[in-house]
């Protein structure tokens, strides 16, 4: 008896053991996501938890494939996020549907009101924001930051368009006639966006489109779900407050499989694209089958040309910030210097000092100003274009290697003695990756830079006023962006942001890019008793 009373102690004892090591287990792995960690519960203050539902079309829901949200800098988990399914995005598409019939009825300068709130309320959650792209994308906070303050800029833009939308009145040629313009919201606007600005993009869209009386169906990158949510929430809060359908600002969390349901769907009415040359032409392939329209904002090549007469100076800190700003992972990130023959030496001994001197670590840290490639992938990327550049014969002047820590962190790299028309230097390696070439006069550079197949920003260094004239003029650069003593990257709002040939021909943002969301129809009214046809034809 006493050896069978034994024995049931030690199972006992075992069970107890093997509970303990179960919940201690079970304790250390939800102690592994970084928004249980004191430190990261500022996140919190955004709506987020530990698992976060991904879709939202004016209730939050997801019954799609849970993913894990991962911080660049040391490839923790952040939190999880459960992605929508193709049944989620049914549901959300026919509440943007209903929701449009809402929001179509309030007067422009009344949505120009709700936009105004959104804008209100994202400065309110700015730093926090700016905080979460820095933890989530990988970019250091004073970019993260910006990149939210650019999404609460345009919010400002648009809430005065909201009250300035300009149609035509046009001479009729018929007697009692009266000719005119008039300008309609296209309907649903589907958002597909990047990992290395997870806001401001679609918030050039979202804010456009929503003055001009679109609802919105926004898909983020799957690496950075969290922002899409936070982001989300804030604009809940002021639809909610505001007696309006959630649906106006729907979003849903997912991968390809959600791209192309946004992509075929003929209910989404518009549907801008973000992202790479070959995902880009697919999504246009499948918009333009049924028929659809699309604003592409795809890759960009871009280069700074520096002449003889430019201020060394400023090149240097302009280059500096333009080839190794956002880790070299903006689509306006300088990948080609054009550097004139006399100043070429002076300018690479210049860049190698500032490269040697910028300060590299967690983004979240004051003074940093480089931190981590955004995933592994892009890592191997990189890695894989050095060893090419090697074996094209490519020589590394500074960088070159990947830095041995935790997270995803390269060197940033600055290659010469490869040809302007080499393939390395005509492709877009989208990591901190530059090419600096040789030239002998301003005509050979723009024809350098104009011969790859992208068209997104270009830059000329000079004070010659002739120059700038060849540069912007016809025969100067074909980019949709075109600088004058100032980086590729960094545009304002306030004009229209785009590029050609293969970066897709979209323009979001300033300017006239409010027309993209709208329908124009010509109206011819007869206030007379005659019916005179047009060009005089007689049909009697």
């Amino acid at each position: 008896m006493a050896t069978l009373v034994k024995r049931g102690i030690s199972v006992l004892h075992k069970l107890q053991a093997n509970r303990l090591f179960i919940y201690s287990f079970h304790r250390s792995s939800m102690s592994t996501f970084l928004i249980e960690d004191q430190k990261y519960s500022w996140l919190k203050d955004l709506g987020l938890q530990k698992d976060n539902l991904g879709v939202f079309n004016g209730q939050w829901m997801g019954s799609g494939e849970i993913t894990t949200s991962t911080c660049p800098t040391n490839n923790q988990a952040i939190a999880n996020v459960t992605q929508g399914s193709s049944s989620d995005y049914e549901k959300t598409i026919e509440a943007c549907k209903r929701a449009w019939n809402v929001w179509a009825d309030v007067p422009a300068p009344q949505r120009g009101e709700i936009v105004r709130q959104v804008g209100d309320a994202l400065r309110k959650k700015k730093k926090l924001l700016g905080m979460l792209e820095s933890l989530e994308m990988g970019k250091i906070l004073p970019e993260g930051e910006g990149e939210v303050q650019e999404y609460i800029d345009i919010c400002d833009y648009a809430v005065g368009l909201s009250r300035m939308f300009s149609g035509k009145v046009i001479p009729s040629e018929r007697p009692g006639h009266l000719l005119l313009e008039n300008w309609n919201p296209v309907g649903v606007v589907g958002v597909i966006t990047a990992f290395n600005f997870p806001s401001a993009p679609y918030g050039w869209n979202a804010a456009i489109a929503m003055v001009c009386g679109n609802v919105m169906l926004w898909k983020g990158a799957p690496s950075t779900p969290l922002t899409s949510i936070a982001v989300t929430k804030v604009m809940e809060s002021v639809l909610t407050e505001n007696n309006l359908p959630g649906a106006v600002a729907s979003m849903i969390c997912g991968g390809a499989d959600i791209g192309t349901l946004l992509a075929k769907d003929k209910r989404v009415d518009l549907l801008s694209f973000t992202g790479s040359i070959p995902a880009g032409h697919k999504v246009s392939m499948m918009v333009h089958e049924r028929f659809g329209k699309c604003i592409l904002e795809l890759g960009g090549n871009n280069a700074i040309l520096v002449l003889d007469d430019a201020n060394v100076e400023m090149v240097v800190r302009a280059a500096l910030f333009a080839c190794v700003g956002t880790t070299g992972q903006r689509c306006t990130t300088t990948r080609r210097l054009i550097l004139h023959e006399k100043l070429y030496d002076e300018i690479v001994e210049k860049l190698k000092k500032a490269y040697s001197r910028v300060p590299i670590g967690d983004p979240m840290e004051p003074g940093v100003l480089y931190g981590p490639m955004h995933s592994k992938q892009g890592v191997t990327q990189y890695t894989e274009c050095i060893e090419e550049i090697k074996k094209a014969g490519g020589l590394i002047e500074c960088g070159g290697k990947v830095i041995e820590r935790s997270g995803n962190f390269v060197e940033p790299t600055l290659v010469t003695g490869l040809s302007h028309d080499s393939p390395l230097v005509h492709k877009e390696t989208f990591a901190p990756i530059t090419y600096i070439l040789k030239t002998k006069n301003l005509e050979e550079a723009i024809a350098w830079n104009n011969e790859v197949d992208q068209g997104l920003s270009s830059s000329l260094f000079t004070n010659d006023i002739k120059n700038v004239y060849k540069w912007i003029g016809p025969k100067g650069s074909d980019c949709g962006i075109i600088n004058v003593n100032i980086p590729t990257s960094g545009a304002e709002i306030g004009g229209a942001f785009g590029g050609e040939k293969h970066t897709g021909g979209g323009r979001e943002s300033g300017s006239d890019a409010w027309k993209q969301y709208m329908r124009r129809a010509t109206c011819t009214f007869n206030c007379s008793t005659d019916l005179p046809l047009a060009q005089g034809i007689k049909f009697e």
